[in-house]
């Protein structure tokens, strides 16, 4: 998940301080929300269309932005005011609002209110990825630690992998971690009990991923003989078998809800790349903790390659491997 790309990846953001919500305004909303509802459910007249893009003013971003923060953890630094506003200006008008102030009531105020945060989420966020991304930490998580792992659980006699991937997107993570397990494992796969919780904030991505159909553009750094072991053709596109999506469960997750973060399976292994970049400290200092308290002593953690938890996290212990590094909980 990448927070209002603007063309590149892996970029970071400014950090931003821990921010509260305004306080909800009362009453009704001038006659809006008759409006609101005409626009989600009929479409937009032309009396309800902008004629000119709506500008977001410094007080109408804080208020937007602070609510992203509260919802969903995720920091909107003041640089970025016009990509927000470039986002949801589209929306705005197929809602039929004529201002960011009228789109933040809606937010709150609206029956459709729920529906249209996880469209909210969807605007504010870029789904950059692919299968095998990052090849040289994927090959430490295959060739080093997955390996090593087996065999220290095979000699423990418990054959059991639970691995989480927090903010999978459209699943092309979680699916890339199957196929390596299946790899590594060959046919000897049948005896082990495998578990990836694959989590993310958005319905759409998460319908994308249970769903397990994919361009050739989402494969383009897969080699060949994975894609043609573990995908079916269909038209133009490729379907991942389902003896790799059964290793998986997909679900709704918010990183900032720390209740939910609780209630995921105790992991073995953590994945979470090119999420945490995008949180202010103390969001970052929650989701680590939470990383920490979920993993069993000995897990690792993998974060995307530009991410660290220096000075966030003394926790956890780095571990440096040719490529790359991944974190390890000790115990």
């Amino acid at each position: 998940m990448a927070l209002l790309s603007s063309g590149k990846t892996g970029a970071g953001s400014s950090v931003l301080g821990q921010r509260t919500a305004p306080a909800a305004t009362t009453g009704r909303l001038g006659g809006l929300m008759g409006n609101y509802d005409k626009g989600e459910n009929r479409g937009i007249t032309s009396g309800l269309s902008l004629r000119k893009t709506a500008k977001i003013s410094d007080e109408e971003f804080a208020q937007l932005s602070a609510f992203i923060y509260e919802k969903t953890g995720i920091s909107i630094p003041d640089k970025r005011k016009y990509l927000l506003e470039n986002r949801l200006g589209s929306r705005l008008k197929e809602l039929g609002l004529n201002s960011f102030k009228e789109y933040y009531d809606f937010l709150r105020l609206d029956r459709n209110k729920t529906l249209e945060m996880d469209k909210l989420c969807e605007k504010v966020t870029t789904n950059e990825t692919s299968f095998y991304r990052d090849i040289r930490q994927l090959n430490i998580f295959q060739n080093d630690i997955l390996k090593e792992f087996i065999k220290a659980q095979e000699a423990a006699g418990k054959k059991e992998i639970f691995i989480w991937s927090a903010g999978c997107s459209s699943g092309e993570e979680p699916y890339t971690l199957a196929i390596m397990i299946s790899e590594v494992l060959g046919m000897s796969i049948i005896g082990w009990n495998i578990r990836i919780a694959a989590n993310d904030l958005s319905p759409a991505m998460l319908a994308k991923a249970r769903e397990g159909l994919y361009t050739e553009y989402s494969l383009r750094t897969t080699p060949k003989g994975i894609v043609a072991k573990y995908f079916d053709k269909e038209g133009e596109d490729y379907r991942i078998k389902s003896r790799v999506k059964k290793l998986i469960n997909f679900g709704p997750i918010n990183l900032s809800d720390a209740a939910a973060l609780k209630r995921v399976p105790k992991s073995h292994i953590v994945f979470c790349r090119n999420v945490i970049i995008y949180f202010d400290d103390p969001m970052k200092q929650g989701v680590i903790s939470a990383f920490y308290d979920n993993l069993v002593p000995g897990g690792y953690l993998f974060l995307g390659h530009s991410e660290s938890i220096h000075k966030l996290s003394t926790a956890f212990k780095p571990v440096l491997k040719p490529g790359g590094m991944c974190y390890r909980k000790e115990g």
